[in-house]
């Protein structure tokens, strides 16, 4: 699973079976890693067949991940689409 750079720096956060896992990074004078810690269990959490995450972390350190259904097998019946998430989201968390 391709690990996810912290949008603040210095730490990349990755998944390790149902656990997500998080370790430190330096890079600045030279490359060198820290040892991993337990972020959270994951185990609901659905994981994808390719290389990709199947989560991201957004600037203030949240995570959006992608949750399994209780009912397996079975198809979605319902879709929520949300229109200007963008413009909202700008006004909810304003830039620095």
């Amino acid at each position: 699973m391709e690990p996810v750079w912290n949008p603040n720096g210095g730490e990349l956060f990755y998944r390790s079976g149902n656990k997500m896992m998080v370790v430190d990074v330096e890079t600045k004078s030279d490359f060198s890693v820290g040892k991993p810690r337990l972020l959270f269990d994951a185990g609901s959490y659905s994981p994808t067949p390719a290389t990709l995450p199947n989560y991201d972390v957004s600037p203030d350190g949240r995570f959006l991940m992608l949750k399994s259904t209780d009912q397996q097998g079975q198809a979605a019946t319902q879709i929520n689409v949300v229109l200007n998430w963008f413009s909202e989201g700008q006004q909810r968390v304003p830039v620095k």
